[in-house]
C-alpha cells in the first residue's frame, strides 16, 4: 500500500498525468494483480445482499419510476432489469439507473465510513449491467467489483466530502470507471480519462440527505453509476476528460474541497498488489443509517432493562463527530423530530430510530417507518426525550485508522423520573465484521430469505442462491443468471407520463 500525497497545482505547472491521482487510480485498475481469495467471496456475498434489498424494495415508489423509465430502453442483447424476466434486455445505462435505485432505497446494504460516508455495495449495479451487456464472464465482473471498492474505499478513507456539504457520489462515480475499466481490461490511458470524467459529472450537493428529503437519496448513486458508464463510453472513443481533475487550479479540491492549501494522503496499493479494501467494509443488519446500527443493538439491550418506559425523563447519547451532526440533534434540523417527515428523513434522525427500537425491541425494513409507527404518541413523547452530544473520545474511534479499532458505537444514559440513571454502551454493531456475531455466507443467505419471501418463489430463491455461489465458474454471457425474476403481476407500475 502506498500513501500517494495530493495537493493543488497552479496551471503554470505542467503537472504530468503519471503524478496524478486520477492516473494512480488507473494504473491499479489496469493492473493484473491475483484476485484475493476472501475478497471473492465477500463480492459474493455483496452481491447476495444487493439483491435482497433490491427485491425488497420493488413496489416502493422511486424504484417504481426508475424501472418505468427504463422499460422505455430496450436493447436487444442489453442488460436485465431486477423483478423481470431474463429474457428482456435493455440498455446497460438504464438498467443501472434501476437496478441502482432499487439496491440503495432501503439504506440497506453495506457501508464504509472513515474521512467520508459511502456505500461502496452503489459499485454493483452499474458494473453488472455493463457485463452482462458485454457478455462477461463471472471472473471478470468479480475483478471489477473488487476493484471498485478499492477505489472507493481508499477515496473515502483519504478525502472528506461532507465537510464542503458535497454528496458522497463524488467518490462514487470515479470507483465505477474503474471498476468497470478494470472488468473490460481497458488500457490506463482510456480508464485515467474515464476517472476524471466520473468525478467532474458526478459532483452533486448533501441537501438530498437533508431537510425534506426526498427519493432523490436512493436516486443518487444510480445516477453517479449511470454517468460512470457514459464516461467510460466516450473515453473508449477516443474521447478526453477535464485534466487534472483533483490536482487542477480550478478543480474539484481547489474550488470545492479544502482549496488550494489543501493536501490529501490517499492510500492505494501498488501495482500488481492484491485488492482487499472490500474486506474493510460492513453490511447492516438493519434497514437504517449505519451509524445507527449500533444504537439499535443498544436500544435492544436497554429495552430488557427498563421495565417501564414511561417511568425515562430524559436520554441522552454520547456519540462521534458525524453521529451527532449528521443525524443527531447537533444537525439542527427539525424535520429529524416530526413524525410526518418522510421515511428518508426518519432513516437519519438517530433520534426517532433509538426510540422506536428502545419500544418495540426490534428493528423492520417497513414497520418500523410507517406514518402510524412514527406518530405513536409514547413514541414521540420518548423521541423528545432524546438529545446527541460529540464525545471526541467517539470522534477519535471513528477515524480510527485500524479496522479493529476503528467504531461507530455510543454511550447511552437514560435518566428516569426517580434520578436513577441507566448506562449502555457498545464500540460498534454486533453485526460488524469485529462485532459480537458477524455476518457471515449464512446470514447474508438468512437476510436475502426473510427479504425476498412471498415475492419470489423457493424455486427462483434456490436457483439466484446456487448461481450467485458459483460465481467463478459464470461463462461469458451467463450472467443475467444473477438476475431475480417474480411474478409479473406482483410488480406495481406508474401510469403517470415522462418523456420517455
Amino acid at each position: 500500500m502506498i500513501k500517494h500525497t495530493v495537493k493543488v497545482y497552479p496551471s503554470k505547472i505542467n503537472l504530468t498525468k503519471r503524478k496524478q491521482l486520477a492516473w494512480k487510480i488507473a494504473e491499479i485498475a489496469s493492473d493484473n494483480a491475483k484476485l484475493n481469495k476472501n475478497s471473492i467471496e465477500m463480492v459474493i456475498n455483496r452481491i447476495i445482499d444487493n439483491a435482497s434489498v433490491a427485491i425488497a424494495s420493488l413496489n416502493r415508489k422511486p424504484v417504481i419510476s426508475a424501472r418505468e423509465m427504463a422499460k422505455k430502453h430496450l436493447r436487444k442483447n442489453g442488460s436485465n432489469l431486477f423483478g423481470l424476466s431474463s429474457k428482456l434486455r435493455f440498455d446497460c445505462e438504464w438498467a443501472a439507473w434501476a437496478n441502482g435505485t432499487a439496491v440503495r432505497e432501503l439504506d440497506f446494504h453495506d457501508t464504509f465510513l472513515a474521512a467520508d460516508y459511502s456505500h461502496p455495495g452503489d459499485n454493483i449495479p452499474p458494473l453488472l449491467a455493463v457485463a452482462q451487456q458485454l457478455k462477461k464472464n463471472g471472473n471478470d465482473l468479480l475483478r471489477g467489483i473488487i476493484t471498485a471498492y478499492e477505489v472507493q474505499v481508499n477515496l473515502v478513507k483519504a478525502i472528506c466530502l461532507h465537510k464542503h456539504k458535497v454528496d458522497h457520489i463524488a467518490h462514487l462515480g470515479p470507483s465505477v470507471a474503474a471498476g468497470i475499466g478494470s472488468m473490460l481490461k481497458l488500457n490506463t490511458e482510456t480508464i485515467y480519462q474515464a476517472v476524471q470524467q466520473a468525478l467532474h459529472v458526478s459532483i452533486s450537493t448533501r441537501q438530498s440527505r437533508k431537510g425534506e428529503i426526498s427519493s432523490w437519496k436512493a436516486y443518487a448513486p444510480a445516477h453517479a453509476g449511470k454517468l460512470a458508464i457514459e464516461a467510460v463510453d466516450r473515453t473508449m472513443r477516443g474521447e478526453g476528460a477535464p485534466s487534472p481533475i483533483y490536482e487542477g487550479e480550478d478543480s474539484v479540491i481547489a474550488r470545492i474541497l479544502d482549496g488550494k492549501k489543501a493536501k490529501y494522503f490517499v492510500p492505494l496499493p501498488k501495482k500488481n498488489e492484491e485488492k482487499k479494501a472490500i474486506l474493510e467494509t460492513y453490511t447492516k443488519e438493519y434497514s437504517a443509517e449505519y451509524q445507527a446500527q449500533a444504537l439499535i443493538d443498544i436500544a435492544k439491550a436497554l429495552n430488557k432493562k427498563i421495565k417501564n418506559l414511561n417511568t425515562i425523563k430524559k436520554i441522552d447519547i454520547f456519540t462521534s463527530h458525524h453521529t451527532h451532526y449528521v443525524i443527531g440533534t447537533g444537525a439542527n434540523d427539525p424535520q429529524k423530530m416530526d413524525p410526518n417527515a418522510s421515511r428518508e428523513t426518519l432513516d437519519h434522525s438517530i433520534m426517532y430510530i433509538f426510540a422506536v427500537a428502545l419500544e418495540d425491541a426490534d428493528w423492520h425494513h417497513v414497520k418500523s417507518y410507517t406514518k402510524a409507527r412514527a406518530n405513536k404518541k409514547s413514541t414521540i413523547k420518548i423521541w423528545k426525550s432524546i438529545k446527541t452530544h460529540e464525545d471526541k473520545k467517539w470522534t477519535k474511534k471513528y477515524h480510527d485508522p485500524d479496522p479493529k479499532k476503528k467504531s461507530f458505537g455510543a454511550k447511552v444514559v437514560i435518566t428516569l423520573n426517580n434520578g436513577k440513571k441507566i448506562v449502555e454502551q457498545l464500540e460498534r454493531a454486533d453485526a460488524h465484521p469485529y462485532g459480537k456475531r458477524p455476518f457471515k455466507r449464512n446470514n447474508y443467505i438468512n437476510k436475502f430469505k426473510i427479504l425476498t419471501e412471498n415475492i419470489i418463489s423457493k424455486k427462483e430463491s434456490d436457483r439466484f442462491l446456487r448461481d450467485v455461489q458459483n460465481l467463478k465458474e459464470l461463462k461469458n454471457n451467463q450472467l443475467t443468471k444473477l438476475n431475480i425474476e417474480v411474478k409479473k403481476s406482483y410488480l406495481k407500475i406508474n401510469n403517470k407520463k415522462g418523456i420517455f
